[in-house]
């Protein structure tokens, strides 16, 4: 099992990496799940994670209280707007529906954890 976690870990730590440079795509949760992933199959890889400066205190913050800072918040929520205003530009309807679907959903799931 140790292989297969390895090699989810590090397809989630690449994921994370896409999520850092596109609006429409999450970091944090993929970096998790690599985390997640990492503890099972190579501790180093995970204490990478967590100590990252930017990401690992994230990451802490999930693991430890189930919280969400508030400016993690804003910039998921807002970033997620951004990509229905891209879809609703570039691929009109009913693909923005979708899009505003999703934002509604996740949106609301993001603002009401804890901070």
């Amino acid at each position: 099992m140790r292989p297969l976690y390895l090699a989810a870990g590090i397809i989630c730590v690449g994921f994370g990496a896409v999520g850092a440079v596109l609006p429409i795509m999450p970091t944090v949760p993929f970096l998790l799940l690599a985390a997640f992933c990492f503890a099972r199959s190579n501790p180093a890889f995970e204490k990478r994670i967590l100590d990252h400066p930017v990401w690992g205190p994230q990451v802490h913050d999930w693991r430890d209280r189930r919280a969400i800072s508030r400016r993690s918040k804003l910039m998921a929520i807002g970033a997620m707007s951004v990509g229905a205003v891209f879809t609703w530009f570039t691929l009109g309807e009913p693909w923005v529906y979708v899009s505003l679907a999703i934002l509604a959903i996740s949106g609301t799931w993001i603002a009401t954890r804890n901070e």
